[in-house]
């Protein structure tokens, strides 16, 4: 569904993202972890189209995002660390505003179902958004994300700022849209969220994939042996070289 071919771009001498090569599968999801500059936000941002790459080839849902960028637009929906929604508005104002930038004819119903499905309570529906913490803006979010029935979610930071039950309540939600199918890409400082959610975790540092992980029996101790090992040094410690661990290159399917 999201398929990163030798992917690079530079600002200047800052070699931000240096021949990624990455596939997100339908129904999986995928985290990358990494410290600040690590090349994570750059990924979104091309896929994005909010900047051109270097070199290399993007595809989502086999549209090329150069190519295509409006095309490939809209097959996603983008979450960032700070969901930006009209203040005034309540929520289902805001789905109503948001559908209809898309041309997309929403019903009430069809909003009240999205809403439902997130577990924003129904009192809180016709707040406006002023009042709103982060965890209920971010799933007034989540909730066109399945309004669109979007079969790439893009998510940036999405648990900074959130208290545990938010967060727990967010894996919830991330993964039964997984479970139906979208393909998720997630870049997060998060461990914990990356070892519930995702099918498989790389790991960046200085714009290269250094090692990419598969999750199914990979314990949250081993993911932190990982990503402390690497950000400190260049080499995987021996104990999980023998575990479940991908090469830093992926094969695209």
């Amino acid at each position: 569904m999201i398929e990163i071919s030798h992917l690079s771009k530079s600002f200047g001498d800052n070699h931000a993202l240096n021949d990624l090569c990455l596939s997100v599968p339908a129904g999986q999801v995928t985290c990358l972890l990494g410290a600040n500059g690590a090349g994570k936000s750059t990924t979104l941002n091309l896929l994005l189209n909010f900047i051109e790459p270097d070199s290399g080839r993007m595809t989502i849902d086999s549209i090329d995002v150069q190519l295509e960028p409006e095309k490939s637009k809209q097959k996603l929906v983008y979450l960032p660390e700070q969901v930006n929604l009209f203040e005034e508005f309540d929520a289902i104002e805001n789905l109503h505003y948001l559908a209809s930038l898309t041309k997309q004819s929403t019903t009430n119903e069809e909003i009240a179902a999205a809403l439902t499905q997130t577990g924003l309570q129904q009192s809180a529906w016709k707040n406006p958004l002023s009042s709103y913490s982060k965890g209920m803006r971010q799933k007034v979010g989540i909730a066109f994300a399945i309004l669109r029935k979007a079969k790439v979610l893009l998510l940036d930071e999405p648990t900074s700022g959130l208290d545990p039950s938010a967060t727990r309540e967010f894996i919830k939600i991330i993964d039964l849209l997984a479970q139906r199918g979208a393909a998720i890409l997630m870049v997060t400082h998060d461990l914990y969220c990356a070892h519930c959610l995702a099918t498989q975790i790389g790991i960046m540092k200085q714009g290269q994939l250094r090692t990419l992980l598969d999750n199914k029996n990979l314990s949250l101790d081993d993911l932190e042996a990982n990503y402390h090992h690497i950000i400190s040094g260049d080499e995987l410690p021996q104990q999980a070289q023998s575990k479940n661990i991908k090469s830093s290159e992926p094969e695209l399917v």
